[in-house]
């Protein structure tokens, strides 16, 4: 194994941590919360106290400051135990950001705070029925009215909807104006006229609360749009190259997680009379799975360092949400034939890991949205 040189040994003992906690505070209780169709609401305070959440904010607002290889670690164990439905990498890593970078003083001070301790969970409200990776055609509405903004519109598929406290809402303040007419708002979850859908009921990552939201002339103070009016989609490309680097991370970390157990099961598991492991086809699919999972590491912990360094461009992003989501599938669909009619069963980490799998390639952007920023790129040069 290629020993992984992007992380020390204060890393090493935050993981251990993390590990621990989740083997303690969240895998004993994941199915049932897959029943409930959301994480329990003490897991989330409990995480704050540890420091598992939003770890990037800044000191001065509760945080530790930490840089993303924190937030790398908190996703890789959460998807190595199968935990992918959780909801803090969307909190920490996608919805929180965009109050540290472009939140005034007022709202850093309002929100941080109780985003580190898990008092308020967050969502990014962009997906709308008609408008999904295309974020420049969104509907809903913010109307200046005096000192006011009025929301009308309505999201979908949004994770933690339900149990969000404070929603980042992508809007058109100018729809005449396309791109440069979106703004962002934070609107709170008490706010009249917001209210929540059922939550959706999807073929994966079930313990996620994932919602519709309504927008029924929802009116919130100018002090409540985020970063400036009409520079709401200039801030969502800036942003977009984490989240997709995070649903990269994700991926490779669920199908590292599914190859080991797969090992351990098709040693164990016998077929006319030996070990399903000593099959040729056996160890030829798991030996092409590990080669790729190799390969695809070693360019994702580059991808991470560049991150760090602020230099990860949007189309190598690109790169690594498609190829790590892809092979996520791969994986866990080669893993689960290896398991036989087991892999079947919802009771097996890998029918969870399959089903989990399919959404890493719609969201955060469509894979084919990623081919055609990466073919841009290409033919831009």
């Amino acid at each position: 194994m290629i020993p992984r040189t992007i992380f020390d040994s204060d890393h090493e003992m935050f993981r251990d941590a993390v590990r621990k906690f989740l083997e303690v505070e969240a895998v004993p209780y994941h199915a049932q919360w897959e029943k409930d169709g959301q994480v329990s609401r003490e897991i989330w305070l409990k995480a704050g106290k540890q420091g598992f959440l939003a770890p990037t904010v800044p000191e001065e607002y509760g945080g530790v400051g930490a840089d993303f290889r924190y937030n790398a670690i908190i996703l890789e164990e959460c998807s190595a135990a199968g935990l992918t439905g959780i909801g803090w990498g969307l909190h920490s890593d996608i919805a929180v950001p965009y109050i540290i970078r472009y939140g005034t003083e007022k709202q850093k001070q309002k929100y941080l705070p109780k985003c580190v301790t898990g008092e308020y969970i967050t969502a990014i409200a962009m997906t709308e029925p008609g408008a999904g990776s295309d974020l420049q055609g969104i509907k809903t509405t913010a109307t200046k009215s005096g000192d006011d903004y009025i929301i009308n519109g309505s999201k979908t598929f949004i994770t933690n909807g339900k149990m969000a406290d404070v929603v980042v809402v992508v809007t058109k303040t100018d729809p005449s104006a396309g791109a440069k007419g979106t703004s962002l708002f934070l609107v709170e979850a008490e706010a009249p006229g917001f209210t929540k859908g059922t939550n959706l009921e999807k073929i994966g990552m079930k313990a996620q609360d994932t919602a519709e939201l309504f927008f029924d002339n929802v009116r919130v103070p100018k002090e409540a749009m985020l970063g400036g009016e009409g520079r709401g989609f200039i801030q969502l490309m800036q942003d977009l190259p984490q989240e997709r680097l995070s649903i990269a991370i994700m991926a490779i970390a669920s199908a590292e997680s599914i190859i080991k157990q797969t090992v351990e099961y098709v040693s164990d598991r016998k077929a006319f009379g030996k070990p399903v492991s000593s099959f040729q086809n056996t160890q030829f699919k798991l030996a092409e799975l590990d080669a790729e999972a190799t390969a695809l590491r070693v360019f994702l912990d580059k991808c991470l360092e560049l991150h760090i360094e602020e230099k990860l461009d949007t189309a190598t992003a690109s790169k690594a949400k498609m190829l790590c989501s892809d092979f996520q599938f791969k994986t866990a669909n080669e893993c689960l034939q290896l398991h036989g009619g087991f892999g079947y069963m919802w009771e097996y980490p890998v029918a969870r890991a399959f089903a989990d799998s399919r959404v890493q390639s719609i969201y955060g952007g469509t894979n084919e949205i990623m081919k055609l920023i990466i073919a841009r790129q290409l033919f831009s040069s």
